[in-house]
């Protein structure tokens, strides 16, 4: 048996204003940080030896791990990947969501947030929140850096990143990824089959820890998140 954690970054400072963060690395709020101290004793009560740990270039997810680590005791390094990235929101980031509601309507704001192929229109390349222009990405090739994604885009990097580089390390290992609300969805949707439909509907909380129990052959016999009372429907289990 092997396991699969996954868990969303503790709530950031731009989750808390309600703005469209995207690839702008912002902090963890208080909040946050207290999210991923539970996330960290939550695992902890698992009693799971954690083999190799993921996170994306990000700070909200690398601190969220950071303390989830701090709280287990381990000190293993772990891998940053841009792959694992929160979706990249286009024109829209940095924008309060709220207002855009008011301002496009609700139902064109959810479509942007959730439909499979539609993206946002691109971001300006002089914009401050372009990922060009932000100094975590300078080791990316520009060519790859995206001005905008679809839920489809998104799906495509961070799958081919966890068939190529982690699906092989759950053989009869426990690998542990804290990344983004996107990026999160787009394992779940390859994990449990879900159709473009489902992964729309699926909501993935803040630091909220997901563990998936799988067996030799990697096929998912258990599911669950830890913190109960937080828990989303995986619309499968």
């Amino acid at each position: 048996m092997s396991f699969l954690i996954l868990v969303r970054h503790g709530q950031s400072i731009w989750n808390l204003e309600k703005r469209f963060t995207g690839w702008v690395d912002v902090e963890l709020t208080k909040k946050g940080e207290t999210e991923a101290e539970k996330a960290g004793l939550l695992i902890k009560e698992k009693n799971i030896e954690i083999n190799f740990y993921y996170s994306s270039l990000q700070l909200r997810a690398n601190n969220t791990l950071k303390i989830i680590q701090k709280i287990l005791n381990d000190k293993k390094d772990f891998v940053k990947a841009w792959q694992l990235n929160e979706r990249h929101y286009g024109a829209l980031t940095g924008l309060n969501k709220t207002e855009m509601g008011q301002k496009i309507g609700e139902d064109k704001v959810y479509e942007f947030r959730r439909s499979w192929e539609v993206k946002p229109e691109a971001l300006d390349k002089k914009s401050p929140y372009h990922p060009i222009n932000i100094k975590i990405y300078n080791d990316i090739p520009k060519e790859m850096i995206p001005d905008t994604e679809s839920l489809k885009n998104t799906y495509e990097r961070v799958t081919n990143y966890f068939e190529k580089e982690i699906k092989t390390k759950l053989e009869n290992k426990n690998v542990l990824i804290s990344a983004h609300g996107n990026s999160i969805r787009a394992l779940c949707k390859k994990l449990f089959n879900l159709d473009n439909t489902q992964i729309s509907s699926l909501e993935i909380p803040t630091g909220n820890p997901l563990i998936i129990e799988m067996n030799k052959s990697l096929k998912i016999v258990k599911c669950e998140y830890l913190d109960k009372k937080r828990a989303k429907n995986l619309l499968v289990f």
